[in-house]
């Protein structure tokens, strides 16, 4: 079958979701605004299923969108550590750190402020988290080095595929004391903290590994400082999620 060329809408992007969910829970907080026949318990349930739809990995015997299934289970092996997990960014294939970073700090702020308005999908948030947080931590077990990328974004817009039959590069990407990346570091280390605090009383220990961790992928990214899309990385993460004045 030939391939056809992916041009998946922003607005697929997990942490345009998670933006919108943030809104939603808002919403929920103030009865005025939630009038007019809206219904946002569904979008709020909907807003944390599409999180589902985007997991990359050994997918859990609790997923609930069964037409997914485990997928790039050798992720990492090319540069020998295991970076299996996470979520695919946009509808493609590929993994980038700096916006699920961001979206992993955002859905753990939606808990930390509105998490007594999510009802029954309280769990499945957390479980959203944590799924990302899991994947972080991967990526920064390793001291003086984050890896912040897996596949090749050129490849892989190329073509139409599921994730469970992708045949593009998982080229690994990562920053390091030669070609730091306070940015992506940084917000790493933001998603770790918020989402420590999310965990501080469902899993204690947890909670503990990813303050711990924050704080030294913290140190790193403030000891080595540049922004990783001005290094090694420009031509692998531009014009896809370059830092825009630090953003």
């Amino acid at each position: 079958m030939a391939r056809k060329p992916c041009n998946f809408p922003a607005s697929f992007r997990p942490f345009s979701v998670a933006t919108f969910l943030v809104f939603i829970l808002s919403l929920n907080s103030f009865p005025q605004f939630s009038a007019g026949g809206h219904n946002y318990r569904d979008a709020l349930r909907k807003s944390i299923l599409f999180f589902e739809g985007q997991r990359s990995g050994r997918l859990p015997p609790d997923q609930r969108l069964r037409w997914r299934k485990d997928s790039a289970m050798h992720d990492g092996s090319s540069a020998g550590v295991d970076l299996t997990g996470g979520y695919y960014d946009a509808g493609d294939n590929i993994k980038f750190g700096f916006p699920m970073a961001f979206t992993t700090t955002l859905l753990s702020w939606s808990i930390i402020d509105f998490g007594r308005s999510m009802g029954g999908e309280l769990p499945n948030a957390v479980a959203a988290v944590r799924w990302a947080t899991d994947y972080l931590l991967k990526a920064t077990a390793r001291d003086g080095v984050i890896y912040v990328q897996v596949g090749d974004a050129f490849s892989d817009h190329k073509c139409w595929e599921r994730p469970e039959d992708m045949d593009t590069p998982r080229t690994v990407y990562k920053v390091d004391r030669y070609n730091p990346g306070s940015d992506v570091a940084g917000e790493t280390a933001a998603a770790l903290a918020a989402a420590s605090i999310v965990f501080r009383s469902r899993d204690p220990a947890y909670s503990r590994l990813l303050l711990d961790r924050a704080v030294k992928v913290f140190a790193f990214a403030d000891k080595y400082r540049g922004a990783y899309s001005n290094g090694d990385l420009s031509s692998a993460v531009c014009p896809f999620y370059c830092d825009v004045n630090g953003y």
